[in-house]
């Protein structure tokens, strides 16, 4: 088979359409012939060697694919040969197979394409887990997410709308700012001419992914019982925290990853994003929302347009055009 095989860490050119050996199905794992494959931040930050996979992991990146069942590793049962999924990975979705636990494989929601569920399974399982199985944001309750038109953004607009929260977020650009209106923000703040904390505060619960460079802003920015879930720190990794504020407002913190998590608590995560978002995405009121596609041999494109920031949305590879 072929896959993005990244020769030296750098820019992305270093990502390379290479011939390699095809990956078999073990025990409980499916093989999948793929269709499609998301771009995520972590694939650029493991292309630039400051994210390497997890022990075991498949070494090519790639987080999440969509794809046709090729194969059966032993002890499977309840997916058959030929079925279309979708899957979250630890790694090697920018190829043409790829091996995972049959507990992350999804079916492809009925009413979305092939190409459009390969968008869905590592944002709704970051999203789900994190604002809702970690932070447990509840209807009614305030919600704040940066960067609104990301990936991860667009999910959570929608998942946290749908659940009946009141929605907030971060962006841009004016256009970022309206295209996050049209997905259900009831506010959305452009980071770059408005104070997000003047404008925002008190919210109960925040998505960041920006980590040290957000972190005083967004403690003063949780109301009472506010819970800030940080799973990035594209702004640094290293800042003060003021514990008086955090605990004149009886908030709390947590910082949580997703790649290197033990499978099972991923086949957790993966169940119950099945249960639970999956009917959303059926319904219509979620949606994947992709920006545009490109070719997978061309994954350095993909990048280059990741990095600019001016998508909205996710960038998807398809391993045929």
């Amino acid at each position: 088979m072929h896959a993005i095989v990244i020769e030296n860490p750098g820019e992305p050119d270093v990502l390379r359409w290479t011939e390699v050996p095809d990956p078999v199905a073990g025990p409980g794992e499916v093989l999948l012939d793929v269709a499609a494959a998301g771009i995520n931040r972590a694939d650029t930050s493991q292309r630039m060697g400051s994210y390497p996979p997890p022990p075991g992991a498949s070494e090519y990146p790639g987080l999440e694919a969509s794809g046709r069942i090729a194969a059966l590793g032993e002890g499977v049962t309840g997916w058959s040969v030929g079925d279309e999924v979708c899957a979250l990975l630890a790694g090697g979705g920018y190829a043409e197979r790829v091996a995972v636990p049959a507990g992350q494989v999804l079916p492809i929601p009925k009413g979305v394409s092939l190409v459009e569920a390969a968008a869905l399974p590592e944002v709704a399982c970051t999203v789900w887990s994190n604002v809702f199985m970690l932070a447990g944001l509840r209807e009614g309750e305030s919600f704040l997410v940066h960067g609104g038109s990301s990936g991860i953004g667009t999910m959570a607009i929608q998942l946290a709308k749908a659940r009946g929260a009141r929605v907030l977020c971060t962006a841009g650009s004016p256009e970022k700012v309206a295209r996050c209106r049209e997905l259900g923000a009831d506010i959305a703040i452009n980071y770059r001419t408005e104070d997000f904390v003047k404008e925002a505060a008190p919210v109960d619960v925040i998505l960041d992914n920006m980590g040290a460079s957000y972190l005083a802003r967004n403690v003063e920015t949780l109301g009472t019982g506010g819970r800030l879930m940080i799973i990035g720190f594209q702004g640094g990794g290293t800042a003060e925290l003021n514990i008086g504020k955090l605990m004149s407002r009886r908030a709390s913190i947590q910082s949580t990853g997703l790649r290197a998590r033990p499978i099972e608590e991923k086949a957790e995560i993966v169940a119950s994003v099945r249960e639970h978002v999956w009917p959303l995405v059926e319904s219509g009121a979620v949606r994947a929302i992709v920006d545009r596609t490109v070719p997978m041999r061309d994954a350095a494109t993909g990048h280059r347009i990741l990095e600019e920031s001016t998508h909205v949305g996710k960038i998807v590879l398809t391993v045929r055009d």
